[in-house]
């Protein structure tokens, strides 16, 4: 059962000959300088682990608070050939610092909350790990916690790649015995430093929920991987419960398990299958949303580009900003998020109480 980041644009590039060349080399890192960005997104409501072919997985848009808290805010092209609506901590601004304060305390407060080794265990089962060989790009992997879980599996870390558009989460990934060998970079998840297929699995756990286009970095995932190759998405399902849906829809990107579905399946995937996951002492509540609340997976048929043709991002972090509409949506994104914080332990103490009465 089990959940977590992203950040702005730099460049990636070096002397081909170098130690760090030739680990970008493996990696299948394009050998020229390239900017980059990078964000992540949640569900509720519920489908059983399903395949996309053939099932209705019908789009599902937010209801009456949710959509006027939504669209109040912002828009981006996060669906193909539509809008959705952007919240607070989504735009790439406020995701890069507002992870520059989280990253502090990340590993210590937000995983054992929200992303157990447990959760890490079971959704890693649904990548299909199984030969040390593989070549993996964690994308989002922030302080390394999902890498961690990959190495366990058996990779070579020589054979990882770790990619997050925050550089001081990064820092947090770098100082981890267990990740040495393991190629870290930053970047941008709609927008990946990779030669189209490169890699044998793409996994991405708690990052989507800060990606302004969603289907954008479905896209790049499907581009990247090997014809055969499976690419996983760990991230948030969207509350049911009114007053979590307000602060959700605030907070960050929560999808539904339709819109997965969909953005897989738009994106030329097949085989797509969603497994749900969630903290035990949830009990299998979905309520209140989760921020890392499914397992999302789908295999590339065939080699090359997405048959999805996107048109140009619509947020690029090398673009101006205003600076009170920047410190507003973060002080106001941060303050929706701090609700999260506490939902793990309202729901910690309530299965401590039911439990207690039937005992």
């Amino acid at each position: 059962m089990a959940v977590r980041v992203s950040s702005p644009h730099l460049r990636v590039g070096c002397d081909p000959g170098s130690r760090t060349g030739a680990a970008l080399g493996r990696a299948g890192v394009i050998p020229r300088s390239r900017r980059l960005p990078y964000t992540r997104w949640g569900d509720r409501r519920a489908c059983s682990p399903c395949l996309v072919d053939g099932s209705s997985g019908a789009l599902t848009r937010p209801r009456g608070l949710q959509r006027r808290v939504a669209t109040s805010m912002a828009t981006s092209s996060g669906l193909a050939g539509g809008r959705s609506p952007m919240r607070l901590i989504q735009h790439k601004h406020e995701a890069f610092w507002f992870y520059r304060f989280l990253s502090i305390v990340y590993d210590k407060i937000v995983n054992p909350g929200h992303w157990t080794e447990e959760m890490r265990e079971e959704a890693l089962s649904h990548a299909q790990l199984d030969d040390p060989a593989l070549t993996v790009y964690d994308v989002g992997g922030g302080t390394g916690f999902c890498t961690l879980g990959i190495v366990k599996k058996g990779i070579k870390p020589e054979n990882i790649t770790l990619i997050d558009q925050s550089p001081h989460q990064l820092a947090r990934a770098k100082r981890k015995p267990d990740l040495e060998g393991v190629t870290v970079l930053e970047g941008d998840a709609e927008d990946l430093p990779f030669e189209t297929d490169s890699a044998d699995r793409y996994v991405s756990a708690g990052s989507i929920e800060y990606w302004p286009e969603p289907q954008r970095g479905i896209t790049e995932a499907y581009r990247v991987i090997k014809p055969g190759g499976k690419a996983t998405i760990i991230g948030p399902v969207h509350p049911t419960n009114v007053v979590s849906a307000f602060f959700a829809d605030a907070w960050m990107l929560f999808p539904t398990e339709e819109e997965y579905l969909d953005w897989y399946k738009k994106a030329g995937f097949h085989k797509v299958k969603l497994e749900r996951i969630g903290p035990k002492w949830y009990d299998g509540e979905r309520q209140h949303g989760l921020i890392m609340g499914c397992v999302v997976t789908g295999t590339k048929p065939t080699a090359g580009d997405s048959p999805l043709k996107l048109p140009p991002k619509a947020e690029d972090i090398r673009s101006g900003v205003n600076p009170l509409a920047f410190l507003a949506r973060l002080v106001l994104g941060t303050a929706a998020g701090f609700y999260y914080f506490l939902v793990p332990i309202f729901m910690w103490i309530k299965n401590r109480l039911l439990r207690f009465g039937k005992s």
